[in-house]
């Protein structure tokens, strides 16, 4: 095309795709290409905003590590990896929400009862729950991944002074789905806001607060994976998460208890358990497996 106007520079671009473009890849693009040039012409964009939004994705990519991906904070910060993840998540099974990056492989394995807790400080509290079916059935032998902060909001792969591994365990379901074991109750906590996420946030007069969660990973043969957290019902920014991970299907209750009275005889804390601790009950249902 020699003549190429704002009117039709898009429809110019889908025109150079080559015919053996993959189907799916030239959808995507389309679509992806429409909005960035409805954009453009939307806000008549000025040179200098364009060039500043060019700038923080440089920054973006400097700033990036092995350990920390500036572009997947942006994506959580713009509501973006939360819509991805309701736009996948199956209506009969739990919601996902965000993986963060905080997720480490290798987690050691846990039997179910198992005290996560160790000597980390903090409110202890135990969490259990079943993993089901969407018709109740309990998935016997499912793999949870477990992980979360200590009480300073920190992670374990953040905190030089953490033990390797400190608050992450996997975990196999039992024959009635169950699982359960006994941690400290996660703080909430920051996203990085020392880059080109944090002078967007600043910008727009937003903070970058977390409420405290647990992570879970379930899995199990002929289910779709979960990836997910849990939030309790009391934290300061439930209504408010950075990164929008909160689903109302993944709000738990913290239920103070003042006695040992039905606590299970497996949970391994259970003769050094401090009053007063929380009780934390919480099902996960898997959607099955797209045949």
């Amino acid at each position: 095309m020699r003549t190429v106007s704002k009117d039709n520079i898009t429809q110019a671009f889908l025109n150079y795709c080559s015919q053996d473009t993959d189907p799916r890849l030239k959808f995507v693009l389309e679509k992806l290409v429409h909005h960035l040039h409805d954009f453009v012409r939307e806000t008549d964009l000025t040179h200098d905003e364009w060039r500043k939004g060019l700038e923080l994705l440089y920054a973006a990519g400097e700033i990036s590590t092995p350990e920390r991906n500036e572009f997947v904070l942006f994506s959580d910060v713009l509501g973006l990896s939360s819509l991805v993840d309701m736009v996948n998540s199956p209506e009969d099974g739990t919601p996902s929400s965000v993986l963060g990056p905080f997720h480490v492989l290798g987690a050691p394995e846990a039997a179910v009862g198992a005290d996560l807790k160790g000597d980390n400080e903090g409110k202890t509290v135990v969490v259990g729950g079943r993993v089901l079916t969407p018709d109740g059935q309990p998935v016997v032998g499912a793999e949870l991944e477990i992980w979360q902060t200590a009480d300073n909001g920190l992670y374990s792969n953040q905190d030089a002074a953490q033990p390797e591994y400190n608050l992450r365990s996997h975990m196999n379901a039992d024959d009635d789905g169950r699982y359960l074991f006994s941690t400290v109750r996660p703080a909430p906590y920051t996203v990085p806001d020392d880059g080109p996420v944090g002078e967007l946030l600043r910008a727009t007069g937003r903070h970058p607060w977390r409420p405290s969660h647990l992570h879970f990973i379930v899995t199990a043969p002929g289910f779709r994976s979960l990836v997910t957290e849990v939030f309790p019902s009391d934290d300061p920014y439930l209504d408010e998460d950075a990164v929008f991970g909160v689903r109302e299907k993944l709000v738990m209750e913290y239920q103070e208890r003042t006695s040992l009275d039905g606590l299970p005889d497996d949970l391994e804390i259970r003769d050094r358990l401090t009053l007063p601790y929380y009780v934390v009950d919480f099902d996960f249902v898997l959607a099955r497996a797209e045949t």
